[in-house]
């Protein structure tokens, strides 16, 4: 195998064993993906509910305990906190993480994408 290869395929490796919370993140990217994929249905305004919860102090948050919001049963019972490690797959793939929630997102397939909204929520405090 030619060393360029080898280079790429052990840096590739490093970059997939690399915990979440590791990898490069921009915040203010992430602040124009929640505007794009986000906003439509939640705030990033403490106390401000909209169609989805305010996402307002999301990161480090028991799962379905905003004040004055009506959460699914799946939600509300998932005993989930939200850090980023556990973020990074529900806006995977919400469904796959919690069954029968009734957000009807379909996910964010983009792994940067996802980082960099993690890391503007982790800005919301």
């Amino acid at each position: 195998m030619p060393a360029r290869v080898l280079l790429a395929v052990t840096a590739l490796a490093a970059l997939l064993s690399t915990p979440f919370a590791a990898r490069a993140q921009d915040a203010a990217a992430g602040e124009a993906v929640f505007k794009r994929q986000c906003a439509i249905c939640h705030s990033p305004v403490q106390g401000k509910n909209m169609i989805g919860p305010s996402l307002f102090g999301i990161v480090g948050r028991t799962a379905g305990t905003v004040p004055n919001f009506r959460y699914s049963p799946a939600n509300k019972n998932s005993g989930i906190v939200w850090t980023p490690e556990k973020l990074d797959p529900y806006l995977t793939n919400p469904r796959e993480v919690v069954p029968g929630t009734i957000m009807t997102y379909a996910g964010l397939k983009d792994a940067k994408q996802r980082a960099d909204l993690i890391a503007y929520l982790e800005t919301l405090k």
